[in-house]
């Protein structure tokens, strides 16, 4: 990879002041809070009701570590993604085309775009799916087919998701509350569930912090790893990491002084943002911090809520997992009407604030690999259609779900080998570039991740 011209210097190298240093009060964190909020949506998408159903209900307990050491990851990598953003002014995208050569640069674009189409897939067909499930009495009493009531369900929930994009013409925060709304609401349905079904919390935590995989057959040994790495895929998810990078840019517009629109994209010369004194961008990155780590552990909780759920009322073995819609007539008789309404909301509040998430990244991972301005609303039109055809297709959705998420954990290197690259760089980050053991922790998170790949690939070739 070669570099290119470092990015300008800025007001982050001159001396920071007394002033400057109170310039943003510990008793302001609240209102920085809302950046790792967006990017937390994507931990909870429709794809994770897949893997998480399909962990719970094959396999227990036994595979809630994969989601504490996957929110482990995923904490490391938005804060990088988060600290790059803040430092250089500048996206994850658009960083890679400045720095690496054209050729790198186009093959990062085009495994960012595979990630985001199988994001998009996977987040548009939760969303109809949820609706789906939630009218279908509506949809049947008119005489729908099933298939039929999907589609028809799949172009309202792109109505909806352009109705949520709307908000940021009111502004970012707008946004931003709609999102945190969203996840609100993802977290009390869960927590309702959880409570419905009783689970065996001793066992839950001990399979939570001791690593296993069921090793009670060849072929369940092999099929846990499958859903392992889906759950990985699932849970650390490539498209956040570009898109984290330009969500702290409004606040750092206002903590610069920037009035423009759009500061941080010039299609001549990609001008980074006018950036604020070193002492304001340390605070900010202190506050961002711990953005992170409450909306990352928040859906950390969330996804275990959902694993625990489906162990408790979905258990199979590993002949079968039940479908998302199986998921959803198995808790009506088992718990009651509620039940299986509050799943149905979860899911539809889930794929409607994720598939606008996915939609924004998408738009990030464009403008910042091609240098180009690409309308959102467009951006959301054109995934639509591969989204629709699939559904008309009749595809089973739990297993176009679960396998988006195997390829988002393939896609996943392609966005966390350049991010730890460039946040370790002084030439890019000055003085905010990575400990010797941040780099550590991030290359081994990036292992990790190449390794269970790795396994996957012979697994697929085998047939095994």
């Amino acid at each position: 990879m070669s570099a290119r011209a470092p990015i300008p210097s800025s007001s982050t190298d001159a001396p920071a002041s007394a002033a400057d240093a109170r310039a943003i009060p510990h008793a302001r964190v609240w209102s920085f809070l809302g950046p790792a909020f967006i990017a937390s949506i994507a931990y909870i998408d429709p794809g994770n009701f897949a893997t998480n159903i399909l962990a719970g209900s094959r396999f227990g307990y036994r595979l809630l570590w994969v989601l504490l050491w996957s929110n482990a990851m995923a904490i490391l990598i938005q804060y990088l993604s988060a600290k790059m953003g803040i430092v250089t002014g500048l996206t994850l995208p658009q960083n890679c085309r400045r720095h690496f050569s054209r050729p790198v640069s186009l093959s990062l674009w085009a495994a960012a775009e595979i990630g985001a189409i199988a994001t998009d897939l996977a987040e548009f067909l939760g969303a109809a799916l949820g609706l789906d499930l939630l009218c279908s009495p509506i949809f049947y009493h008119y005489g729908m087919s099933a298939r039929g009531a999907l589609i028809f369900a799949a172009l309202v929930a792109a109505v909806l998701v352009f109705a949520i994009l709307a908000l940021e013409l009111a502004g970012f925060r707008w946004l931003e509350r709609g999102i945190m709304g969203f996840v609100g609401v993802i977290g009390l349905c869960y927590a309702f569930e959880v409570f419905l079904v009783h689970p065996d919390w001793t066992a839950a935590a001990f399979s939570t912090f001791v690593p296993r995989l069921d090793r009670s057959s060849s072929t369940a040994f092999h099929e846990s790893i499958y859903a392992a790495v889906g759950m990985l895929g699932a849970t650390v998810m490539p498209h956040v990491v570009y898109l984290h990078s330009s969500l702290v840019h409004p606040r750092l517009r206002e903590l610069g002084g920037d009035t423009s629109s759009r500061g941080d994209f010039d299609v001549a010369g990609m001008r980074p943002i006018k950036l604020p004194q070193r002492s304001i961008l340390s605070r900010y990155l202190h506050f961002e911090t711990l953005d992170v780590l409450f909306a990352m552990n928040g859906a950390f909780l969330i996804n275990s809520g959902m694993v625990i759920v489906a162990a408790c009322a979905l258990a199979n073995g590993p002949g079968g997992s039940p479908t998302v819609e199986q998921a959803y007539q198995t808790l009506g008789p088992l718990f009651g009407p509620a039940a299986a309404m509050v799943f149905a909301i979860a899911l539809l509040c889930s794929g409607l604030s994720s598939s606008t998430v996915g939609v924004m990244a998408g738009q990030v991972i464009i403008e910042g690999f091609l240098n180009v301005r690409f309308p959102i609303f467009l951006r959301r039109l054109i995934t639509i259609i591969p989204a629709v055809l699939v559904i008309a297709s009749g595809m089973d959705p739990l297993r176009i779900l679960v396998l988006s998420q195997v390829v988002l954990s393939f896609a996943l290197p392609f966005a966390l080998i350049p991010l730890l690259m460039l946040t370790s760089r002084a030439g890019v980050m000055r003085s905010f570039a990575n400990s010797r053991l941040t780099n550590t922790a991030g290359w081994l998170c990036v292992s990790v991740i190449l390794s269970l790949n790795a396994i996957l690939l012979v697994q697929l070739a085998t047939g095994r």
